[in-house]
């Protein structure tokens, strides 16, 4: 392990001399937001306290301008002087240079959970938030309730944005199955019904047998396209299962693995699935359902649930889009996705001046107060009220790069948190009703992990669903198995031989141990 980190130093090091022509260049990307106007610190004419954060933000939000009234309001309020580096957003390898060679910032959100932020850790590069806690009152909540499993030796070293209230669920063309005259399907036999329907009976009624019932991507990977038919069949938990023996076992050695692998490969088989689903990012994915090549399809909704019907109606004008609970199994049970372990973290450095004032940025990020403010701006400015209906002033919002139609500032995406954590719409958002109506079957859908934590060994070798070398090598399997290229038995057996002679053995190991501390 030491002198694997030691080559992760080395190669973290030479990319190093590269660091700047790194930094990407849309969106937030690259970005570096100077400080703003602070001189009405509310401190009065103490000096404010420079406070440089590192973050990823998000590509699909507009820069900060210089100027930016938002955070010269953010200094103002906290008396400090902020200054926001942007990397690409997922660029956490150019936070880990910056990290690494000693030109760390005072605030970091980096990813969560990785290797580097657990050398972070062991190396004393952060500073737990714990006697701090008292003055933050939305931090310490969260931390000491569903995320006091995120401590180390009873330490928080920062703030884990891990998304409780997801949005994937699956979405059907609902004018299609009105054309067929056939209803949403509540069971996996009803789904496999009304996939053969779509594939065979003209839907669009263009005279070609040019559609699929269900399309995918391989940015969903092995746990997001067709993960809800395991769960149809009963797989109990997003990450591991126990054998008859009460023992930690991978998820494809449970009984529903196996039948929800033969359920796919009936619908591959009979021609069902999209053919070219895994060579489908999820832009590529949306079009297939927008251009009436495939009926279902596991997709983010929220606040997407305006834009993907609008895009299928710019098509097809009677396109209308669904969205349901998955189906389910033998015996009732169904879910989309496993609870996520992992997201953003967002910690205070060693080099931070003054850390108790650091973490009242993070808890501003967080409070009530500071959301509103990230969302809707300065009253006034930004934004009017008259009782509970807000007009949003779209040319003050315009200036300092707000999303339009009534969406949040830039520094409220990807910076400590998403909007979607307070289940946040404007009042602009044409389909507000049924955008929340899809968090709530999504919630609803999300499947409990058996362990909470994600162990060091997982990280270096991955685990069943997701990447590293297991994930990886399970992956292969599954997909050569629905395609007929393995026979499903024999296949299963070889993968688990193969997947703990790759390192599958010490990462049972680890599970093991967190989920008997657990």
């Amino acid at each position: 392990m030491k002198q694997n980190t030691k080559r992760k130093m080395i190669s973290i090091i030479c990319l190093f001399l590269s660091f700047s022509m790194l930094i990407g260049c849309s969106g937030n990307s690259g970005e570096t937001v100077k400080s703003q106007n602070s001189s009405d610190s509310a401190s009065g004419n103490e000096e404010p306290l420079k406070i440089v954060y590192l973050t990823p933000g998000d590509a699909a939000a507009k820069p900060i301008q210089p100027g930016d009234r938002i955070i010269a309001e953010i200094n103002k309020r906290l008396g400090i002087d902020l200054e926001i580096k942007f990397v690409p957003e997922g660029g956490f390898e150019k936070v880990n240079v910056a990290m690494a060679t000693g030109d760390f910032p005072d605030l970091v959100t980096a990813q969560y959970p990785s290797s580097s932020l657990s050398q972070w850790i062991e190396e004393g590069l952060l500073v737990p938030l714990n006697d701090f806690l008292p003055e933050m009152p939305t931090v310490k909540e969260k931390l000491e309730g569903e995320l006091a499993w995120t401590a180390v030796d009873s330490k928080f070293y920062g703030y884990p944005f891990i998304e409780e209230k997801l949005n994937a669920t699956l979405a059907y063309r609902a004018d299609w199955l009105e054309a067929l005259k056939v209803e949403p399907p509540k069971t996996l036999d009803d789904f496999y019904e009304v996939l053969k329907a779509i594939t065979h009976n003209d839907p669009d009624q263009n005279g070609a047998n040019d559609t699929y019932g269900l399309t995918g991507s391989k940015s969903n990977g092995f746990n997001g396209s067709f993960n809800f038919i395991f769960y149809a069949y009963g797989l109990p938990y997003g990450d591991w299962v126990l054998d008859e023996n009460g023992k930690v076992a991978p998820a494809f050695e449970h009984p529903a693995f196996k039948q929800g692998v033969e359920y796919i490969h009936k619908l591959w088989n009979e021609k069902l699935i999209d053919p070219e689903y895994l060579l489908n990012d999820n832009q590529k994915r949306e079009e297939k359902f927008f251009q009436g090549k495939a009926g279902f399809m596991i997709t983010p909704l929220f606040r997407h649930v305006n834009r993907l019907e609008t895009s299928l109606q710019e098509l097809t004008p009677t396109g209308k889009l669904g969205f349901i609970d998955p189906p389910a199994g033998p015996e009732g049970k169904h879910g989309v996705v496993g609870k996520p372990k992992g997201g953003l973290f967002t910690a205070i450095t060693t080099k931070a001046k003054d850390p108790k004032k650091v973490a009242m940025f993070l808890e501003f990020m967080l409070s009530p107060e500071g959301r509103e403010l990230l969302e809707l701006g300065l009253e006034g400015v930004h934004y009017t009220k008259n009782g509970d209906e807000i007009k949003y002033n779209e040319e003050e919002r315009a200036k300092d790069n707000f999303a339009s139609n009534g969406w949040s500032h830039p520094l409220a995406w990807g910076n400590v948190v998403w909007p979607l954590t307070r289940n946040y719409l404007p009042q602009t958002e044409p389909q507000a009703d049924r955008a929340k109506q899809s968090v709530e079957i999504a919630t609803a859908n999300l499947v409990p992990n058996l362990v909470n934590t994600t162990t060091p060994e997982e990280i270096e070798f991955g685990g069943v669903f997701g990447t590293g070398i297991l994930g990886e090598l399970t992956n292969q399997y599954y997909i050569d198995m629905i395609a007929g290229k393995l026979e499903i038995e024999s296949g299963l057996a070889e993968l688990s031989k193969k997947w703990r002679e790759q390192g599958g053995d010490k990462v049972l190991a680890a599970v093991q141990a967190a989920y008997d501390a657990q």
